[in-house]
C-alpha cells in the first residue's frame, strides 16, 4: 500500500513539474531543511537560525497516520537537508527517496544515535538526551559541510545546545537520585524506553511501546490500578495527543494525579505559537518527573 501511494505521487510530482510549478532551484544559498518530526527541526533551529527549516508533520498530527502530499515530494527533492526517523514509522520515506533521480542528502536519528534500524527498536532516540547530544553533533558537521561560509557560528551554536543539553541531562540524574522511588507508570502508549535505561527507572505501562494496532485488556489496566495503589504512586503519566481514558480510569481508581508526559515527537499548534521548544518540553517533564519520584 505504501508503495503504490508513493508511486501516485510521484506520478502526481512529474505532472507538476511539466506545469511549470515551483520545482526549480532555490534563487539564493538558504540552506533548506526539511525535518519529518519536531525534534530535529528544533535542533536545526537552535543551530541554523538562518536556514530555512520545515516540520513535515502537520501540528498535532501523529507519525504513524502521516502521508506524503506531493507538494511535500517536490519540496523534499528540492532541499538541502532531509531528515527523519529511519524506521518503520516512516517507512513510506525510503519508497520516495529510491524514486527519485536526484534525492536530496539525507540523514537518519536512528544512524545519528547509532542504533540500526529493528522491529523490536524504540525509534523515539531523542527521548534520551544522550541520543540527542549524538544527534545535535552529527547536525553540526553536516550543516558545516551543507554551508561552509557559516561554519564558525554553526559550530557555536551547535557547541551551546549541547552544554544545555548536558546541563539538563545532570538535572535529570540528580532527580532520580533524589528521588523517593524509581517506577513510572503509564496508563498510556509507552515511547520512553531510551529515557528510562538512561537514568536506571522501571516503567510500568499499559502498552509495551507504541503500538496502535490493540487496546490493553482490562486486566491489564486493573494491574496498573492495584500496582499504583499498592506501591502509593503518587502520579499516572500520559502522553501528548492521548485521550487520556486510560490515565482517567487509573486516577479515578487510585487518587493518583494525572501527568502529561511528553515524548517530543510532535507538537500543536498553539505550542508552537507560543514559542515551545524540545528544551522547554523536557524541562517540563523534568519538572514532572520531580512529582512522580517523590
Amino acid at each position: 500500500m505504501i508503495k503504490r501511494i508513493v508511486a501516485l505521487l510521484l506520478a502526481a510530482v512529474c505532472l507538476l513539474g511539466c506545469a511549470g510549478c515551483a520545482v526549480g532551484e532555490k534563487a539564493d544559498d538558504t540552506l533548506t531543511v526539511i525535518c519529518t518530526v519536531f525534534p530535529p527541526y528544533d535542533f536545526v533551529r537552535a543551530i541554523a537560525p538562518e536556514a530555512e527549516v520545515s516540520l513535515l508533520l502537520p501540528p498535532g498530527q501523529e507519525t504513524h497516520s502521516y502521508e506524503p502530499t506531493p507538494r511535500d515530494i517536490v519540496d523534499i527533492q528540492n532541499c538541502d537537508l532531509f531528515i527523519y526517523v529511519g524506521g518503520e514509522s516512516d517507512a513510506w520515506v525510503e519508497d520516495m527517496l529510491a524514486s527519485m533521480e536526484e534525492p536530496p542528502k539525507t540523514l537518519t536519528l536512528l544512524e545519528c544515535a547509532g542504533i540500526a534500524p529493528d522491529q523490536d527498536a524504540d525509534e523515539h532516540v531523542w527521548t534520551s538526551l544522550g541520543y540527542a547530544r549524538n544527534i545535535v553533533e552529527v547536525l553540526k558537521d553536516t550543516l558545516c559541510r551543507l554551508h561552509p561560509a557559516d561554519a564558525e557560528a554553526l559550530r557555536t551554536n551547535a557547541d551551546k545546545y549541547i552544554d544545555a543539553l548536558d546541563a539538563l541531562d545532570k538535572q535529570f540524574l540528580e532527580t532520580v537520585q533524589n528521588g523517593k522511588r524509581r517506577t513510572l507508570v503509564f496508563a498510556d502508549r509507552f515511547p520512553f524506553r531510551h529515557f528510562t535505561e538512561d537514568y536506571g527507572l522501571h516503567a510500568e505501562s499499559a502498552y509495551a511501546g507504541c503500538d496502535h494496532a490493540a487496546e490493553p485488556s482490562a486486566a491489564t489496566v486493573a494491574a496498573l490500578a492495584d500496582m499504583v495503589k499498592a506501591q502509593s504512586i503518587p502520579v499516572v503519566l500520559h502522553i501528548e495527543f492521548s485521550n487520556q481514558k486510560l490515565a482517567d480510569t487509573v486516577c479515578e481508581a487510585t487518587g493518583a494525579e494525572k501527568r502529561l508526559f511528553h515524548s517530543c515527537h510532535n507538537v500543536t499548534k498553539a505550542e508552537i505559537e507560543n514559542g515551545v521548544t524540545y528544551l522547554s518540553l523536557m524541562k517540563q517533564n523534568l519538572e514532572v518527573l520531580k512529582e512522580a519520584l517523590n
